[in-house]
């Protein structure tokens, strides 16, 4: 039987990353590691050098793993996704107000994907380019239970 455990994410600035997360959606910071090189690259199969730093968030039980690379070039380039192309689309998050939410976004560095709002949802992206999601936290409270 398995466990959730974490949802990783690389950033490109760390520090714009954590304030970005902690500041728009209320996660806290909860430890921090820099593994070796060697143990990572082999684990990631990646060429050293990498210069990782891991800093682990939380909210509630969910946790983010934003991955940050210092070494030069050791981070690929920002390629954007579509949702209709396998593997992870995007983050999805449940606010008190999505409006206000999403400028809170932007004014934090991130962007709201306008032509995405349908009212009831709307999409931003985080200061890396990851999508994000939000509903209304009344979103959850209409959905089956969990069993």
């Amino acid at each position: 039987m398995g466990m959730y455990n974490h949802t990783g994410l690389v950033v490109t600035d760390l520090a714009r990353s954590k304030e970005f997360y902690q500041e728009v959606f209320g996660f806290e910071f909860w430890y921090e590691i820099s593994p070796h090189d060697e143990a990572t690259a082999k684990l990631c199969c990646l060429t050293p050098p990498l210069g990782v730093t891991a800093s682990y968030l939380t909210l509630g039980d969910f946790v983010l793993e934003l991955i940050h690379y210092s070494a030069p070039g050791a981070t690929g380039p920002f390629q954007p996704r579509t949702m209709n192309e396998p593997g992870l689309t995007h983050l999805s998050m449940s606010v008190d107000d999505i409006r206000s939410t999403a400028k809170r976004a932007a004014e934090c560095g991130g962007n709201i994907v306008e032509e995405s709002d349908v009212g009831a949802a709307i999409f931003i992206r985080d200061p890396d380019g990851q999508l994000i999601e939000l509903l209304p936290v009344a979103y959850r409270a209409n959905l089956p239970p969990k069993p």
